[in-house]
């Protein structure tokens, strides 16, 4: 038998260790255990604290989640595309992740759940059942971070401010990259921009050209990712 650490996370108080036990022909045994370790002094001031925006995260209980678990996805190689925790019947928390050099897999997302699973069961920030869901962003993704507009220049994309702009909110056009702090975007009567700060929801349109970006970008046959491909995983 050997136990081996799946990833490690150092938060404000506490470091944490995700450990799972492998037989002699390197097949899990059990489940993952979680070991909490108290250390002294102020954590480490993650810079997704200082990054994260209303396009992440838009409650003050979702950058309370974002805040405890985008540590984790930093670690297990993975950046939060975005978080929800929305109520009903049944609430349900949904993360959105995608991976840090490459193309998210049926894999990772486990990998994900099962980390991002374990932390929550210890620290328990939801007080009612909850479903938690986990996903990636979709080929029509949304547009959360900085580098997305730039990243995907040249695509349709809509655009929603939080107040009004020129008597509109809603903005549809050709994204043309970011400009210091503006998004850029083409429209019929010209290139606007738009303060990233005003941004209350961005998402690309799907179109035949960005499929086959996406699939240029993968340079294979698997099957494209999205986010409503997958079931629902329950804690």
């Amino acid at each position: 038998m050997e136990l081996k650490q799946l990833t490690t996370s150092k938060l404000n108080t506490c470091k944490y260790k995700i450990l799972q036990l492998y037989d002699d022909r390197q097949r899990r045994v059990g489940k993952p255990t979680l070991h909490r370790f108290n250390v002294t002094g102020r954590g480490p001031v993650f810079l997704f604290e200082i990054m994260i925006n209303n396009l992440i995260a838009k409650s003050n209980m979702d950058k309370k989640l974002a805040e405890l678990l985008n540590p984790i996805l930093e670690d297990l190689g993975f950046e939060m595309v975005r978080i929800r925790l929305s109520s009903g019947d049944t609430s349900t928390l949904q993360i959105m992740a995608d991976r840090m050099n490459g193309q998210i897999g049926v894999d990772d997302l486990a990998n994900i759940n099962t980390s991002i699973g374990t932390i929550l069961d210890v620290e328990d920030p939801i007080a009612e059942n909850y479903t938690l869901e986990i996903s990636s962003p979709g080929i029509d993704r949304p547009l959360t971070r900085k580098k997305d507009f730039d990243n995907y220049q040249g695509f349709e994309a809509k655009l929603e401010t939080t107040e009004l702009i020129d008597g509109r909110r809603r903005f549809k056009g050709i994204l043309a990259g970011i400009s210091n702090d503006e998004v850029l975007i083409n429209l019929e009567e010209g290139t606007v921009g738009l303060e990233f700060n005003w941004l209350s929801d961005a998402k690309l349109i799907l179109s035949d050209d960005l499929i086959k970006q996406i699939l240029k970008k993968k340079n294979t046959k698997t099957t494209i990712l999205n986010e409503e491909n997958f079931d629902e995983i329950e804690t």
